[in-house]
């Protein structure tokens, strides 16, 4: 295994470096997401990636996990990347991609993120962690956790369909059920930890942005480094999002790309769309959006996006947007693109779709330009959703 190149820890907000060594959750002086670091001036060169497995551990280098023997893997990353031929046909679209996170372990692309941070909390020599979750990260949590032989305490909304909640029950996690949306499990969770557990909420550690970048890298890997002029992303807590865009910076200071044409689009729900109302008042943070709506889109529903400030820059700085869906325009979704591509996608996925025809519609993406639409997770741990 070849040198990491990973080299600290900073604040995005002031500015802050913090030590590699030492573990950390977020910055202590602003409440504010910590950023891993890497030294991008180093010889990689892209052609080092051929032959090399296809997980999301191919970008070891990247990665902050600094002894192979820590990385947590259950055979995460390098899903499918797509072609949506005959939607591409019907919608008189240049380049349709579908980028597949279906297929990971635990069914999400949250087998990312917690895969490295579980790795990363073993490196450290962690020996429990908590997450508030709508589904997925509890269920990839409990894995991994599993597997590394960390106890993993998971506090999600009562609500949450059961097979979320058997996911994590059969791992052995310590599962807690809670009255209200994720914002409460969190709260739960914060009130029963005395600081033995160590926290992995959405960006309230440094490493689950780490994994979720690899999508980044591999959509530029298999696009032969000619990055796509959109990416539509389902935004709860909008660690993708911003993990996509980290990609994109990085590979442009290795010189592996000389520029960077994509705009990223942040879709929500609308009965929980802070990101939106703060985008369309150019605003730099999110507040909390009060009372949102229960939604088929589980992972969709997150009041108050704790990266908020990192989500709303990455927009900005690309050129993006942010739309609104609603539930029967998701429910539409799946199955227009079911009937036409043979795909079952989940209604995070389903939710981009519809994003996606509002925005071609306006003429806000055009017909020669080449979009990458994410499907999150699996569609068929929210059967109970869909049948309710």
């Amino acid at each position: 295994m070849s040198t990491n190149e990973y080299s600290y820890l900073r604040c995005d907000h002031c500015g802050e470096i913090y030590d590699k060594n030492e573990i950390h959750n977020y910055c202590p002086k602003d409440n504010q997401p910590l950023v891993a670091h890497y030294n991008l001036d180093g010889p990689l060169s892209k052609d080092s990636l051929k032959n090399r497995p296809a997980t999301m551990w191919r970008y070891h280098e990247l990665l902050p996990i600094e002894k192979e023997e820590n990385q947590v893997s259950l055979g995460e990353g390098f899903t499918p990347l797509l072609t949506l031929s005959k939607l591409e046909s019907t919608y008189n679209q240049s380049q349709l991609l579908l980028k597949d996170e279906s297929g990971n372990p635990t069914g999400s692309f949250k087998a990312r993120g917690i895969s490295m941070a579980v790795s990363k909390a073993k490196e450290h020599g962690i020996k429990a962690m908590c997450i508030p979750t709508a589904g997925n990260a509890g269920s990839a949590l409990s894995a991994y956790c599993a597997k590394a032989g960390i106890k993993a305490h998971i506090f999600m909304p009562e609500e949450t369909p059961k097979t979320f909640q058997l996911d994590c029950e059969i791992m052995g996690a310590n599962v807690t059920k809670v009255k209200g949306n994720i914002a409460d499990a969190a709260g739960m969770m914060r009130s029963k930890n005395d600081g033995s557990w160590f926290d992995v909420s959405t960006l309230q550690e440094p490493f689950r942005l780490e994994g979720k970048k690899t999508m980044g890298y591999e959509i530029a890997e298999q696009l032969q480094w000619e990055l796509p002029d959109v990416i539509l992303y389902p935004t709860g807590g909008g660690t993708g999002l911003i993990g996509i865009w980290k990609a994109f910076l990085e590979m442009k200071a290795l010189q592996w790309i000389d520029h960077i044409p994509t705009r990223m689009v942040a879709v929500q729900g609308d009965g929980c769309n802070p990101v939106i109302t703060s985008f369309h008042n150019e605003m730099d943070h999110v507040p909390k959006h009060d009372n949102p709506a229960p939604t088929i889109a589980n992972g969709l529903r997150v009041p108050k996006p704790f990266g908020d400030r990192l989500i709303m820059k990455t927009l900005y700085e690309s050129n993006g947007t942010a739309i609104s869906i609603s539930d029967q325009e998701i429910k539409e979704g799946m199955q227009e693109f079911a009937k036409t591509e043979g795909l079952f996608i989940s209604p995070e996925g389903s939710a981009v779709w519809a994003a996606y025809k509002k925005l071609k519609q306006t003429h806000w993406i055009k017909d020669n330009e080449s979009v990458v639409l994410l499907n999150t997770g699996s569609v068929y741990k929210y059967i109970e959703n869909l049948y309710s």
